[in-house]
C-alpha cells in the first residue's frame, strides 16, 4: 500500500494507491492502532475518484518528526572532521545509546515540491538524505517515507551544543512523496541517493544503502519511546550515510533530489 497526502479544495485529503480515502480519514487514526492492526484498517477502507492534486507532505500536525545521529561509519567521520570536539562522535558511535534529537512539528514540514532553506548565518549547508519511518503509538514501524534532514554543518561544527540550531529552524526538514506501508524487515536493504543541482549542472550526487546503517531502524524507534510517548504515532528519520565534500554547501535556487527505495523527493532551495 501506498499513502499520499493531497491540498483539495476542501482541504487536505489522504489517498491510497492514487485514489481518495473518505475525507474523515486522518493518519493519527491508523498510528493509534498497533502495527498489524493499523495495516489492517488501511487494507479495508473503500476509496473514491483518482487523487489528482498536489502533493503534501505525508504526516499531520500531530505527529512530530525527530531524527537520529551518526548511525553510519560516514556521519561519524564527517562530524569528527567538522567538530571542534571530536571524539563525542566516535563514542556515540560505538555506544549503546543511540543519539536521537527532535527535528520539527509536523506543521513545520515541507512536502514534495516545497521550498527547504539555508540558514542566512551559516556558511556550511547541506541535505542529509535519510531513510524515515512512519510509528505508531505502540513505537512499531508501520512504513517509510523520504526524508531531508537539511543542517548548518558550519554551526554545529563550532560547538555540539549548537545542534538545536543547525537542525531546527523554518524549511529544515522535508518528507514525502508518500508513505510505503512496509514491515520493519523490508527496510534493511533500500537503496538511498542524493543529488544536488545549481540550474543544470549537478553539483553532488551521492549514493548508499541501509544496509550500511550501524542500528536497526526498530531499534532506533526503541530508544525514542523508552522515556516518551507519542499518542498519534510520529516520524523518525534514521541518519545520513551520504556526506558531501567541504567545498559544497547549498545555496538558494539550487534543487536537491532524495531517493529513498522508489520513492523520490524533489525541493528547491530558498
Amino acid at each position: 500500500m501506498y499513502l499520499t497526502r493531497h491540498a483539495t479544495p476542501a482541504g487536505p485529503r489522504w489517498a491510497r494507491d492514487g485514489r481518495y480515502l473518505p475525507a474523515s480519514f486522518t493518519l493519527r487514526l491508523a498510528l493509534e492502532l498497533p502495527a498489524a492492526a493499523a495495516r489492517e484498517f488501511l487494507a479495508m477502507l473503500p476509496v473514491g475518484e483518482p487523487a489528482t492534486d498536489p502533493l503534501l507532505a505525508p504526516l499531520e500536525a500531530e505527529q512530530e518528526v525527530w531524527a537520529s545521529g551518526v548511525t553510519y561509519l560516514r556521519s561519524r567521520d564527517a562530524r569528527m572532521a567538522e567538530s571542534i570536539v571530536k571524539d563525542i562522535y566516535d563514542r556515540v558511535y560505538d555506544a549503546e545509546r543511540p543519539e536521537l534529537f527532535f527535528k520539527a512539528a509536523g506543521w513545520r514540514v515541507a512536502g514534495p515540491g516545497q521550498l527547504i532553506r539555508v540558514r542566512r548565518d551559516s556558511a556550511w549547508n547541506v541535505p542529509e538524505p535519510e531513510l524515515a519511518v512512519i510509528f505508531t503509538r505502540t513505537l512499531e514501524i508501520v512504513g517509510y517515507t523520504a526524508g531531508n534532514d537539511v543542517s548548518s554543518r558550519s554551526i554545529e561544527g563550532a560547538n555540539p551544543l549548537y545542534l538545536p540550531q543547525a537542525k531546527i529552524y523554518d524549511g529544515a526538514a522535508a518528507l514525502g512523496p508518500g508513505i510505503v506501508v512496509a514491515e520493519p524487515a523490508t527496510l534493511r536493504d533500500l537503496p538511498i541517493g542524493l543529488v544536488i543541482r545549481r540550474g543544470d549542472r549537478v553539483v553532488f550526487a551521492g549514493e548508499t544503502s541501509t544496509r550500511q546503517m550501524k542500528r536497526a531502524p526498530d531499534e532506533l524507534t526503541g530508544w525514542l519511546g523508552r522515556e516518551l510517548t507519542f499518542p498519534w504515532g510520529g516520524v523518525l528519520m534514521t541518519g545520513t550515510g551520504i556526506v558531501p565534500p567541504d567545498d559544497v554547501t547549498l545555496q538558494p535556487g539550487d534543487s536537491v533530489q532524495v531517493r529513498v527505495g522508489q520513492l523520490v523527493l524533489d525541493n528547491p532551495v530558498g
